[in-house]
């Protein structure tokens, strides 16, 4: 290890100006900044400081070395500053100062005093400082020293210490389906856990509002390995010839430093792409079961914004009118009615397309979207061989299930004919995408649609003529079941699962499936913040910090609150928070409580059918789960 290893061009600020030593430390640790291997700015100013209490650092010439040792150092580095004009750094120096060298080292062993020792020997020499003071750019300043070094000492180390290789050490990306909770929360702990271990990692969050923190090429080349927690495909084709190592969003969130550990161990494979395209498959640790589950997850977070966005403007709709006016035309008999149906019916409208297009393009990337797109339109209408015989284009919309047939009936369609023409001649390639895959999917498509439409059509119409038939006991226990669903995972499958099929029931008609859907998916964070408040001891102070926060958490329908609390202690939060879900969910469809807007919270109770027993509803089953959970969480010592 040679010193100007441990330098930067971007860390080098030559004939600059300051005004005391604030001013001097403030601008080298900024450019100590640049070498991305400080965790803590604010932690690593004040070990130069508490240094510079004990003695000056200045050595004579002009000359002054400001260094410390910190844990917030993952590796060492080097900064330079260049007065023109040269300052009186400490009252007792012996002379001004304008030549300034910052050593940052980690705290365990003794690199600092290694690199302090190299540096001044170098700096003995008058004239290799007179060319220091000479240089014009940062570039010819690195050189003198790169020269000066290999002069003195050739390919000698200056430590006998391992350091470890510059930059971001692990790379990870983070994504689930609806990019809101648990890809952040993911996030978060591989970072802290990677500060934990030694080995600084960057993640990139591929969440609601597009991808954030990107990984740039010369960090993918220089990283050990790259993990992927995520329940969505995202772009993996730049990983190529890099150890990958695919897992769940839920693995980042509970088992960050496992992950990282099994990347430094060397056990993870080398992934190597293929034909560009997300392959999250590829790496062959998805059971056939996760890689569906991804798609249609896929599908359903493209499809979340029109559904969210258009049902609530649906359901503002019936809130503005006036139903006496015309009951047949309930909805549109204002014009402030009319406007809001209007503009939600056009999102609304097409989330089965929406649903099907993005299955058929997580499965085949872009050449699956397009015919995808028109497998859920004719799915949304209900197209068929006989209706078209008869001049109809429209009959017994399949809804969900036809939705959700065509997407993947696309995205594998496209995928074959991929496989069938990789052998035509390289002159076609631009046209495969471009004619191939469209014309032939859209084709082939079609025929599928119109000849099973009628089938899908049979059953949804079933299932919603299900619901609608049940009463009393069933009904409620079909709300308990739906509740409690939300409350089993906080985001994950069966969670979803709930939603998807509350929004089924909505899209049929049927509005008390999703009262009790929403109203389960409210409770869990709520509980947790009850028992935080009135049964203290059973909490940590962290805890019961963090718990007071739950009650927004909670009242907003951000379910993944509750999260962190079920993470350190499954075994009695999961079951608390459960049964209060399944209670609240039960009594939601007791009550008759219904809402036609696909979301929580207490921003759509003024849209809720009975809203005052919702209410009740969502307070009783919130007390369930505090008291179950108060009566099995054992005393905390703290």
């Amino acid at each position: 290890m040679r010193i100007t290893e441990l330098f930067s061009v971007q860390a080098i600020a030559l004939d600059s100006t300051a005004a005391d030593q604030a001013a001097v430390i403030d601008q080298l640790v900024e450019l100590q900044c640049n070498h991305g291997n400080i965790t803590d700015k604010a932690a690593y100013k004040a070990a130069i400081y508490a240094r510079e209490k004990e003695a000056s650092t200045y050595v004579d010439n002009g000359i002054t070395v400001p260094h410390a040792k910190a844990a917030c150092v993952t590796r060492p580095s080097l900064a330079v500053l260049r007065l023109s004009n040269p300052v009186q750094y400490n009252p007792e120096d012996d002379s001004k100062s304008d030549l300034f060298f910052m050593i940052a080292a980690p705290e365990n062993g003794s690199l600092h005093v290694d690199m302090l020792a190299r540096m001044m020997q170098m700096l003995m020499h008058e004239d290799f400082v007179e060319q220091l003071r000479a240089a014009k750019t940062p570039q010819e300043f690195l050189d003198c020293i790169d020269a000066q070094e290999q002069q003195q000492f050739g390919s000698e180390s200056f430590t006998q210490e391992k350091i470890a290789p510059q930059g971001y050490r692990i790379l990870a990306v983070t994504a689930c389906p609806t990019g809101i909770a648990h890809t952040y929360m993911a996030a978060e702990a591989l970072v802290k856990a990677g500060d934990k271990l030694g080995l600084p990692c960057k993640v990139e969050t591929n969440g609601s509002g597009g991808a954030k923190n990107l990984l740039t090429a010369d960090e993918i080349a220089a990283c050990d390995g790259i993990i992927v927690a995520a329940d969505k495909n995202v772009e993996t084709a730049r990983f190529d010839g890099k150890p990958v190592l695919f897992t769940r969003v839920d693995d980042g969130i509970h088992k960050p430093e496992e992950l990282i550990q099994r990347i430094e161990s060397g056990e993870v494979p080398v992934f190597h792409a293929k034909g560009g395209k997300p392959a999250a498959e590829a790496a062959g640790s998805d059971s056939l079961g996760h890689t569906v589950y991804k798609h249609l997850m896929n599908g359903v977070s493209h499809m979340l914004p029109f559904v969210v966005g258009g049902g609530i403007l649906i359901a503002l709709a019936f809130l503005f009118d006036d139903f006496s006016i015309d009951p047949a035309n309930f909805g549109m008999n204002t014009p402030l009615a009319a406007f809001f149906k209007t503009v939600g019916n056009a999102a609304f409208s097409y989330m089965l397309p929406i649903l099907s297009a993005y299955i058929a393009m997580s499965i085949a990337d872009r050449p699956g979207l397009a015919v995808g797109f028109v497998g859920g339109v004719l799915a949304m209408n209900g197209t068929s061989f006989s209706g078209l015989m008869e001049g109809s284009t429209t009959g017994i919309s399949g809804g969900f299930l036809a939705a959700l047939l065509a997407g993947f009936v696309a995205g594998y369609l496209v995928k074959f004919l991929e496989n069938i023409t990789e052998k035509l001649p390289s002159s076609v390639d631009g046209i495969r995408p471009m004619l191939i895959y469209p014309l032939g999917g859209m084709l082939v498509m079609g025929v599928v649609m119109c000849a099973i439409n009628p089938i899908m059509g049979f059953i949804n119409e079933a299932i919603a003529a299900w619901l609608n038939t049940m009463g009393g006991t069933s009904k409620v226990l079909l709300g308990a079941i739906c509740g409690g669903m939300m409350s089993i995972d906080m985001g994950g499958p069966f969670n979803k699962a709930a939603y998807v099929f509350g929004t089924a029931a909505l899209s049929s008609g049927t509005y008390d499936v999703m009262a009790a859907v929403m109203v389960g998916g409210m409770v869990p964070p709520i509980a947790i913040a009850l028992s935080t408040t009135f049964c203290p001891k059973k909490w940590t102070r962290e805890e019961r910090k963090n718990g007071f926060v739950n009650y927004i958490m909670g009242l907003c329908f951000i379910s993944e609150g509750a999260i962190p609390f079920a993470a350190t202690d499954p075994l009695r939060v999961l079951p608390s928070c459960v049964i209060g879900s399944a209670v609240a969910g039960a009594l939601s469809m007791l009550f008759g409580c219904t809402l036609r807007a696909p979301h929580g919270g207490i921003f759509v109770f003024p849209v809720v059918g009975n809203a005052l027993l919702y209410v009740v509803a969502l307070a009783a089953g919130s007390v369930v789960g505090a008291l179950l959970l108060s009566l099995l969480k054992k005393p905390v010592q703290e």
